[in-house]
């Protein structure tokens, strides 16, 4: 098969922008990345993408649903929903499952399991945000189904989580001890802070016992406050990283600015905490029984609760620039940044892996999508 050249006005590879670069495709894979005047091979078609620039697929590390369903055990659920958010520019994401009962908690589990051993593209494991969190900082979680860790549920999760790729389970430290955290990260999982009203101390033990994630930063937690820091305090001081919504409305761009500032680069990325609405043009959805509603760009239960976000990803990178980020760490921040939270082999274009990219306009909106070197959105004719 011909190799094939993708050009734009910058290229960036998960770490770094480079101008005037090009991406370099055989049989599906990155070959290479060439710089600025690098001849091209003599077998090369070059595919002149114009304004904007290339990037690796996206990572999405909070996906509650999409293509009008919410994650479940359902056959087909799973290939749907990461279906419609590479076609949103994230070819490699985590289903997340919004608190539920035992019963639906673990047939997603094994329904994730079954996706990954089918070779679900995108598929690169499954978020459990919930049941074991505060009900104090429940959000549009319902609080009745949230209840403390077990030693059933510890079992579960354990004999899981070698299936499936990456676990990330978000937790609250009210409803699991140290101790268990302890167990969870020895076995592989990837422990995460959220939906607590914990104090700092109580953060910090469970981030001494392993966690090392925060997630949507500032949202239904503790806040930072000048003598009680909170969760949201001990995750912009402690060496955790934080998936963080930037939408505008989950966090205003000054916190957003501060949070920039506080965390490294590698320790702060972006989610878009999706819903069924996503790739749609549905306004309103079902989640437990209740009525979600989307209006101008914002998912709300009934009483004006946040449940999610009407945001994706590339949007996110756009929101981040005008909020004042370089573009650089942007795009890091959808890209290498999560995978290596994660530990996927996504978010960057290196030589030998599969050729998943993205073409974002001079406005950075999403412009086109590539998975393994086909593009999903205007197919081109196949050589």
């Amino acid at each position: 098969m011909r190799a094939e050249v993708y050009r734009a006005e910058w290229l960036h590879d998960g770490d770094a922008l480079y101008r005037g670069a090009a991406l370099l495709v055989r049989a599906g894979r990155v070959a290479d990345v060439l710089q600025a005047g690098q001849p091209l091979p003599p077998d090369a078609r070059l595919h002149d993408l114009g304004a904007g620039g290339i990037a690796p697929g996206m990572v999405d590390v909070q996906v509650n649903g999409g293509g009008g369903v919410m994650l479940s055990g359902a056959d087909g659920v799973i290939a749907r929903i990461c279906d419609t958010h590479a076609r949103l520019g994230a070819t490699a994401i985590l289903p997340t499952l919004i608190t539920d009962t035992p019963d639906a908690t673990a047939a997603v589990i094994y329904a994730a399991i079954g996706a990954r051993r089918a070779g679900v593209a995108g598929l690169a494991g499954l978020h459990l945000e919930g049941p074991h969190l505060d009900p104090r900082r429940h959000g549009a979680h319902d609080p009745a189904l949230i209840r403390p860790m077990t030693a059933a549920d510890l079992k579960l999760y354990r004999k899981a989580v070698s299936d499936l790729g990456a676990l990330m389970i978000t937790l609250a430290p009210e409803a699991a001890s140290p101790a268990q955290i302890a167990e969870l990260v020895a076995a592989g999982v990837i422990v995460s802070l959220g939906h607590s009203d914990c104090t700092e101390t109580e953060a910090r033990a469970a981030i001494e016992a392993g966690a090392r994630c925060v997630t949507h930063l500032f949202n239904a937690m503790s806040p930072l406050g000048h003598r009680a820091p909170g969760l949201a305090g001990a995750a912009l001081d402690a060496p955790v990283a934080a998936g963080v919504i930037a939408d505008g409305l989950h966090v205003r761009d000054p916190v957003l600015r501060i949070a920039l500032r506080a965390k490294p680069s590698h320790m702060l990325f972006l989610v878009s905490d999706a819903m069924a609405v996503a790739g749609t043009d549905l306004d309103a959805f079902t989640l437990g029984g209740r009525r979600i509603l989307r209006r101008a760009g914002r998912l709300t239960l009934a009483d004006g609760t946040l449940a999610g976000a009407d945001i994706t990803l590339p949007q996110a990178v756009a929101h981040l620039v005008v909020a004042g980020c370089g573009l650089e760490r942007a795009l890091a921040m959808a890209t290498a940044v999560p995978a290596d939270v994660i530990g996927a082999r996504a978010g960057r274009l290196m030589s030998g892996r599969p050729a998943d990219f993205v073409h974002l306009d001079d406005a950075l909106a999403l412009a086109g999508v590539w998975r393994g070197g086909r593009r999903l959105t205007d197919p081109e004719p196949l050589p």
